[in-house]
């Protein structure tokens, strides 16, 4: 059990019962040591087996440290988060977001938010001090209902996005699979305009990771497209903060992709989005550009400096969460603020700069004459052996044999993890997972056949490379 780049996770059978309540109550000090003294938090969850159990002691919990839980019940992130903010409330949502279905996690959010560093730091403080001696189980006790409320002011702001009949005309598929948007996502998409057929729905959990979308899936979306004639297949991660876009060819509309076509559709002034974003998103779209480590609060935190600036502040990330950092106008309306990540919002920016455009997806892309990049992990690569492997190549001279089927080092950026810059303008870089057992890896080239043999080049070579021993380590 850690935080990572976005909530704490684990295995899920290392999370239910006095764990969970271990972090909540944690969380519950936290609250109260910023002056959030009592009240309501809004709690929700994914579709996974664990979240409800989770869920549950979780609630119980809160109940226990004198807060009033209100359940959510199976709810997006982005709607959980913006219900509690209209409420100045606290909230918890049960996700393990895109890991696999025996792992999970909680994410948090105190009143003005997605909780930051600090105070992961201090709930991280609190459950060592509280490990032995927090008692569990807690008394069950009743608690308030809140998920038809919290879907319908959601529901509502999505609507205010896009004109009615904005996508009329537009043939989509939404892969809804076991993701907590797949009905929600068919019937916003309908209310605008375009016709909707559903795929792909499942009774099993199915873990999306839409920064590395797996061969088995992309072939599955690429037979939908052709035979349903597709102009896109939509979808999301387990709680919805993360979007999926395929295109009319079949062919994966990558996350910071998704995120540059929302900053644009939004108009904005500062874009703040992770160093993995594709390096071609720079002030030349007329935006300032403000790189970050991996990680929602860190790409929080910059947003929150940036809108001293004023103007509009859009964050994103490689994975398509984009956060909006600041309200902004949008369809004659103002779409309040929302810095957490949300795949509502980009999925209608997208499909509402193509529907205005009159360009198919494919061709958006083009447009922009972006490096190519692709991405993909390790895994259950032990983050034991992920750490060696860091602390390898952090020697220069590690790091260019390790890199020397692709040519020379040009520059090494250790913003998070290793990022080189090879003279033929290639890049490559190798990060471990924030929050789960694996290892990534990202390429830029001038092409996608170039830039998917450099990540399965470098995956192997991951794989296989002797990693320095504990004792070797010391030495």
């Amino acid at each position: 059990m850690k935080f990572g780049s976005s909530g704490v996770r684990g295995l899920a059978s290392e999370l239910i019962g006095r764990p969970s309540g271990l972090y909540t109550e944690g969380f519950a000090r936290r609250l109260r040591s910023t002056g959030f003294q009592e009240g309501k938090v809004f709690v929700g969850r994914d579709l996974r087996d664990s979240s409800q159990t989770i869920a549950e002691d979780c609630m119980a919990a809160l109940a226990a440290a004198g807060f009033q839980p209100v359940d959510c019940g199976p709810i997006p992130t982005p709607a959980l988060a913006f219900y509690a903010r209209r409420h100045d409330a606290a909230a918890l949502m049960v996700t393990g977001s895109h890991i696999p279905a025996d792992r999970n996690g909680i994410k948090f959010y105190g009143p003005k938010g997605e909780i930051d560093k600090a105070d992961e730091a201090a709930i991280t403080s609190h459950v060592a001090v509280l490990s032995d001696q927090y008692p569990w189980p807690p008394a069950r006790t009743d608690r308030q209902a809140g998920h038809e409320q919290a879907l319908a002011a959601f529901r509502d702001r999505v609507d205010a996005i896009l004109a009615p009949r904005a996508l009329s005309g537009m043939r989509l598929g939404v892969y809804q699979h076991s993701t907590v948007a797949a009905e929600l996502l068919v019937e916003i998409l309908r209310s605008c305009g375009a016709e909707v057929i559903p795929v792909g729905k499942t009774d099993t959990f199915v873990p999306i990771d839409t920064e590395a979308v797996g061969q088995e899936t992309m072939a599955k979306l690429k037979d939908w497209v052709r035979e349903l004639k597709f102009d896109a297949v939509l979808s999301a991660d387990a709680d919805a903060d993360r979007p999926l876009i395929v295109d009319e060819e079949g062919e994966l509309f990558r996350g910071d992709l998704i995120g540059l076509a929302t900053a644009l559709f939004l108009r904005a002034d500062i874009v703040v989005t992770p160093i993995t974003s594709n390096s071609g998103i720079s002030e030349a779209f007329g935006f300032s550009v403000k790189r970050t480590k991996v990680g929602s609060p860190f790409v929080i935190e910059a947003m929150d400096a940036a809108r001293q600036a004023g103007g509009i502040v859009v964050g994103f990330e490689a994975n398509g969460g984009v956060l909006l950092g600041s309200d902004c106008p949008v369809n004659g309306r103002v779409l309040s603020a929302l810095p957490t990540r949300d795949s509502f919002l980009p999925m209608l920016a997208v499909l509402g700069t193509v529907a205005s455009t009159g360009k198919s997806l494919s061709s958006l892309r083009e447009t922009w004459n972006l490096p190519v990049c692709a991405s993909e992990r390790l895994e259950n690569f032990p983050v034991e052996k992920s750490r060696g492997l860091m602390r390898k190549l952090i020697d220069r001279d590690a790091l260019r044999q390790f890199l020397a089927p692709f040519g020379t080092v040009a520059d090494v950026d250790e913003t998070d993890g290793l990022r080189a810059r090879m003279t033929s303008g290639e890049i490559i870089h190798l990060r471990p997972s924030g929050n789960a057992p694996e290892f990534r890896c990202y390429a830029e080239a001038a092409s996608q056949d170039r830039a998917t043999e450099i990540v399965a080049i470098a995956l192997e070579r991951a794989r296989d490379t002797r990693l320095a021993d504990e004792r070797e380590a010391v030495e």
